[in-house]
């Protein structure tokens, strides 16, 4: 079985504000850091076709069909917010380092007919969760209405503390959340 590449290493320069980030510490110090799929990936790589932005993309199964993946737990500004544009020329440049290539653990389907999905690279021994990146780098917010159908959401709230600490991102100003943004369009 795979395992999540090590995240909480980095929290040695996060301040600890509170009760729930030492918890996130613990538990790396247990684990030794690792944290092991709950499902396991595609037993092969899919080639991505497109990425819409910073949290959607499309596949090419190995059948030939397309697969259209939201990331799960994550929402990231839309094209047409501020960031927006960085949020999926991150995305791209993480996948573009695989040559297009993923694994996918898919876990549901949305009200828009989306695979919600985790989503990995392989790059040699390293294996990254574009997710947690996307969260990592400040490009996404933590989606906490639906992380909790994240099998790695441990991970990705830790990945987020990482940015809000480092004011990366997303958290470098006052920028509108996207489903606040998608909120305000529909009025």
């Amino acid at each position: 079985m795979g395992h999540f590449k090590c995240y909480l290493g980095v929290m040695k320069s996060v301040k600890v504000h509170n009760y729930s980030l030492i918890f996130l510490l613990s538990i790396g110090a247990i684990t030794g850091c690792k944290f092991p799929r709950t499902a396991p990936p595609s037993s092969e790589s899919w080639f991505v076709m497109r990425i819409s932005d910073g949290d959607s993309l499309t596949v090419r199964q190995t059948d030939g069909s397309e697969l259209k993946i939201r990331l799960c737990g994550i929402d990231a500004p839309e094209r047409s917010q501020p960031l927006g544009r960085e949020a999926t020329e991150h995305l791209q440049s993480l996948v573009a380092q695989t040559d297009n290539q993923v694994q996918v653990v898919a876990l549901e389907k949305d009200r828009y007919g989306r695979t919600v999905a985790e989503v990995f690279t392989v790059l040699g021994n390293e294996e990254k969760l574009l997710n947690a990146e996307q969260l990592m780098s400040g490009n996404a917010y933590l989606y906490k209405e639906f992380v909790n159908n994240c099998p790695n959401k441990l991970p990705l709230e830790t990945a987020e503390a990482i940015a809000q600490e480092k004011r990366l991102g997303v958290w470098g100003g006052n920028y509108q959340k996207p489903w606040d943004y998608r909120r305000s369009k529909r009025k």
